[in-house]
């Protein structure tokens, strides 16, 4: 597979932490059970192939920071997304909030892989104001140190954060 993409210039989106058939009773509802996953593979794949681009996201909340670190180390790593049981807007607001401390704004704040449109709605919704509330306090933070804040910057910011760092992901050269 790593061949094909090299080749292609197609990357691999990774979500990584899920255990299946967790409750079989429930069927595809039983998935999920959230249990702290080994990042070191992720870091040993990015190292091995450092021309594929990797786009990975954890269940789990515990492996977050080794994200952050893995994608400050790695030029071929993009982390995005509050998945599944990290789509809660306190997890969100967390996790946002580190990533923006370690990464600035070269992550993705929030994708959907939402199953039916009453997901999308309300992850959208509670994303979006969570988001914003970390966004609020880091300019605050900025303008009280002396920064001028222009709208222009603010823009960038959530362009960048809501796509525009996956753009700039895609089109780097590795």
């Amino acid at each position: 597979l790593m061949p094909v993409c090299q080749e292609r210039n197609l990357p691999i989106a990774l979500k990584i932490g899920a255990h299946r058939a967790v409750n079989p009773g429930l069927l595809s509802a039983g998935d999920g059970m959230v249990a702290f996953a080994d990042a070191g593979s992720l870091a040993r794949l990015c190292s091995k192939f450092p021309n594929v681009r990797f786009l990975a996201t954890f269940l789990s909340r515990a492996n977050q920071h080794e994200a952050c670190v893995l994608a400050s180390k790695f030029r071929n790593l993009h982390i995005y997304g509050c998945w599944w049981f990290c789509n809660n807007p306190s997890i969100i607001n967390e996790i946002t909030q580190m990533r923006i401390e370690m990464l600035g704004t070269a992550f993705t704040a929030q994708h959907s892989d939402a199953r039916v449109m009453d997901q999308l709605i309300y992850k959208w919704a509670h994303s979006r104001a969570a988001i914003a509330k970390v966004l609020t306090g880091e300019y605050q933070k900025a303008i009280a140190s002396g920064w001028k804040l222009s709208r222009e910057e603010v823009r960038r910011d959530v362009w960048n954060m809501f796509g525009g760092s996956y753009e700039d992901f895609m089109n780097k050269v590795l």
